[in-house]
């Protein structure tokens, strides 16, 4: 189940919330700062409100989270805080730190513009920090409100124990004893400011997903007794009979029963050409008719359907934590007590080497722990990994990649070897004829149309086939164009048709008898077959073919090869695996000419190719690479290659394939392209270079930052500033991966 939790800011918020929902029997959870989400495992006889209230007493506000949530505005009460923080500090610092603002009693006038912003503005650090201390814990808030508050504090003793210190313009602005109201304030200003950008910034971020959420349609045509009812999109149930027009959207994932059409699959799949579609092709919800009337009996509705998965696939994702990730949440478990602890040191150190009564020193102490405190703020450290994590995969959900969680960005960095499944894969899975061979005494084109008239009346997908092409050579001459599909309106009527699964079928033509299909076929009918004609047959099949015999009235006249065709993009999407060090290897069920003639033509050396492989041989050729020291991908899209998606390191499934196929692997392209397979890898590669680069940058920052702060070279409000920039620029540099896979 969801959680929402508000009230969270740093990842030590995070690890609160994980332990504390960890306590409770059998309950796993894990946190997103960005998303303000808990993903939740929860075992029965645990209740949600038994979940709410573990996280309430934890100092933070829980709610369980309702089926597809709206997009969060930015949160409402940083928006007047900093409206008034703003407005305050800027006279604050001027009558501070310019001489020529300054007036006899200065130091009472910013002391008051400043009370309010270091207790209401500042309020939701103090807040946080407050409900931390009481379970003893501590979070960047905390660092956040000590500093802010001794910065005052400080400063208002220093006035009322000398009241005349500001009684005349330009006293004590940076002297001796020192008046630090401007520090207070400013650093309130800039950290709200940060947390106002980080708040923009990371819903930008979920932008992706709550796009996503989006994408279905609201209602939608049902056809029922005859009639056209107009429904709400989550009233259909399996079954219904949708009618989609021209520049509609599809509401729900269906088969098609009537009609053809282009489809413009792009905002699911991330693929820009319109495919075709009639008569028993499945079609996705949220997808768009560009063309013709459709009928499509709904199959999968509600939370079942493609577009409600990809959506969880992509929530789940952004929620869990990579290995990566567990190391920041492990700093930052103990950074802030070891922060408190510096400060302290630095304070107590500074006292020291000044001397006791030496109000310079006792000045230079407290300017020092408190520019300890301020700089030390880990956001950029909690903020490094879910906001890189959440941008990423929601770019990916654009393109139509899904990564199923967090881990696979760390398989893809080590992965070296990739297994491509052929059929529908690398190829179509679709034959399609290469050639017709006509023998002696008939004509090519008699032999396809002939063949072609009587496949029609098949439903086996080499005879619709050999219908499609001869029915689009009888279009051509008949002065049309050539069919998008099979139209077997182009093609003679069949008689007295029979059929023999796997065998072939016959019937009568213009008053001829037709025969077509395997050798065995052809001899059962009492076809001879010459040793010539033979030959024919087994050149055709050792190129890698696929060979059906045409008897015309008890003679063999011919055969027609079919190919299953390559991918037009297989080749160069080969060449870009290659370019990022992977090495690809065809795997087949079969035979090897086959797989040779494609491996050939996509640019995989013979070496690497396995044909007549079973499926449980595709999961013994993933072991034995994998006991040889290869870290394996598998690409494949068919209920064959579930296994071998699983045993691999890195299961990536083609969108196009079974749900089988889709529930063991690990990464999805929801086209049927292999340059996606590519750009899946790069994405993930990406989105963790993204997180490593700012988790370098935030621990950088900090080890850099506290000993500059240390040694008394930093004021506290460039520490402010600096703390806050840090954040947003982790952010913004996550927020570079929105662009990714768009072209200059």
């Amino acid at each position: 189940m969801e959680l929402d939790i508000e009230g969270m800011t740093c990842a030590s918020c995070v690890n609160r919330v994980e332990k504390k929902l960890g306590k409770l029997e059998g309950v796993q959870a894990l946190v997103n700062l960005p998303l303000e989400s808990a993903h939740v495992t929860v075992p029965a006889g645990i209740s949600d409100e038994q979940l709410v209230d573990t996280v309430n007493a934890a100092g933070y506000k829980a709610k369980v989270r309702l089926p597809a949530p709206a997009p969060e505005a930015v949160p409402g009460t940083l928006r007047p805080r900093l409206v008034l923080a703003a407005f305050l500090t800027v006279p604050v610092f001027l009558i501070s730190m310019v001489p020529a603002f300054q007036f006899p009693q200065w130091g009472w006038v910013a002391g008051a513009l400043a009370l309010p912003v270091v207790t209401w503005a500042a309020w939701p650090f103090h807040r946080a920090a407050a409900i931390n201390a009481r379970h003893f814990a501590s979070t960047m808030d905390t660092l956040v409100s000590l500093g802010v508050a001794a910065a005052y504090l400080f400063s208002a003793w220093q006035l009322f124990s000398d009241p005349l210190l500001t009684q005349h313009p330009g006293m004590e602005g940076m002297g001796p004893g020192g008046l630090y109201f401007e520090v207070a304030a400013v650093v309130t200003t800039f950290l709200l400011l940060g947390r106002y950008l980080e708040a923009n910034a990371k819903q930008k971020a979920g932008d992706a997903l709550h796009a996503l959420l989006s994408l279905g349609a609201k209602d939608a045509t049902v056809l029922k007794d005859g009639r056209e009812l107009r429904v709400p999109a989550e009233q259909l149930q399996a079954g219904d009979v949708l009618v989609v027009r021209p520049g509609e959207k599809i509401a729900t994932d269906g088969v098609v029963i009537d009609g053809s059409s282009a489809v413009d699959a792009s905002l699911v799949t991330g693929e820009s050409v319109p495919v075709e579609v009639g008569p028993d092709s499945r079609v996705t919800g949220a997808t768009i008719n560009t063309s013709g009337r459709l009928l499509v009996r709904a199959t999968r509705v509600g939370s079942e359907t493609t577009l409600a998965q990809m959506a969880r696939l992509v929530s789940q994702a952004q929620t869990g934590k990579a290995p990566i990730a567990r190391l920041a949440d492990r700093i930052s478990a103990v950074f802030v007590p070891v922060v408190l602890a510096v400060a302290a040191l630095t304070f107590i150190l500074w006292l020291l080497v000044a001397g006791p009564g030496a109000t310079e020193g006792l000045r230079s102490a407290f300017t020092a722990a408190v520019a300890v405190l301020v700089i030390a703020c880990p956001c950029a450290l909690g903020l490094a990994t879910p906001v890189g994590l959440l941008t990423g995969t929601g770019r990916g959900a654009q393109l139509g990649i899904l990564i199923k969680g967090p881990q696979v960005l760390e398989d893809t960095r080590t992965v070296d070897t990739i297994l491509l499944d052929k059929t529908g894969t690398v190829t179509t899975g679709a034959l399609a004829v290469d050639s017709t061979l006509a023998f002696e005494g008939f004509a090519e084109r008699e032999v396809l149309l002939l063949a072609g008239a009587v496949e029609a009346a098949s439903e086996h997908p080499v005879a619709r086939a050999v219908a499609a092409a001869a029915a689009a050579a009888a279009a051509q001459e008949a002065g049309g164009d050539r069919p998008a599909m099979h139209d077997a309106g182009h093609l003679p009527a069949v008689q007295d048709f029979r059929s023999a699964p796997g065998g072939g079928v016959t019937g009568t033509v213009g008053g001829r008898q037709i025969t077509a299909g395997r050798t065995g076929w052809l001899e059962n009918n009492g076809i001879a077959i010459t040793s010539n004609q033979l030959q024919a047959q087994a050149a055709a099949e050792a190129a890698g073919a696929t060979v059906i015999w045409v008897a015309v009235d008890g003679t063999a006249a011919g055969i027609i090869s079919l190919r299953d065709t390559i991918k037009p993009g297989s080749a160069a999407a080969i060449e870009r695996m290659k370019a990022l060090g992977l090495r690809p290897i065809l795997l087949t069920g079969d035979n090897a000419a086959v797989a040779a003639q494609v491996a050939a033509a996509v640019g995989i050396p013979p070496a690497d190719v396995y044909a007549g492989v079973l499926p449980e041989g595709k999961v013994d050729v993933v072991k034995t690479l994998q006991a040889g020291g290869a870290t394996v991908a598998m690409a494949g899209d068919g209920v064959n290659d579930a296994a071998a998606l699983a045993q691999a390191d890195l299961g990536i499934a083609m969108g196009s394939g079974t749900d089988v196929a889709i529930e063991a692997a690990d990464l999805t392209v929801m086209g049927n392209d292999l340059s996606q397979v590519v750009q899946a890898i790069e994405l993930s590669r990406r989105t963790l270079a993204t997180i490593k680069t700012n988790l370098f940058w935030a621990f950088f920052y900090n080890a850099v930052g506290i000993p500059v702060a240390a040694l008394g070279l930093l004021n506290p409000m460039i520490a402010g500033a600096a703390m806050a920039a840090s954040s947003v620029l982790v952010v913004a540099n996550s927020l570079r991966l929105r662009n990714f896979g768009r072209k200059a």
